[in-house]
């Protein structure tokens, strides 16, 4: 007996709104799929927080401060 493989249900693509394809779900196409990888590595997908400041980092080594 053949094994059954059950299929992601279609749904809209999350960049341009075409029904997505099982190659690249949840997207439609390479174009949608490069699209978000490049948001992802260029930060355009970031939850904002505090402001970090500049001297909240831990001195490196020979840069302590000797009183």
């Amino acid at each position: 007996m053949a094994e059954v493989i059950r299929l992601k249900p279609t749904r809209p693509c999350p960049i341009c709104g075409k029904p997505s394809t099982q190659a690249f779900h949840p997207f439609c196409s390479a174009r949608c799929q490069d699209i978000d990888l490049n948001r992802w590595l260029s930060g355009g997908y970031v939850i904002p927080g505090e402001a970090v400041e500049e001297d909240d980092h831990p001195p490196e080594r020979g840069e302590e401060d000797e009183d």
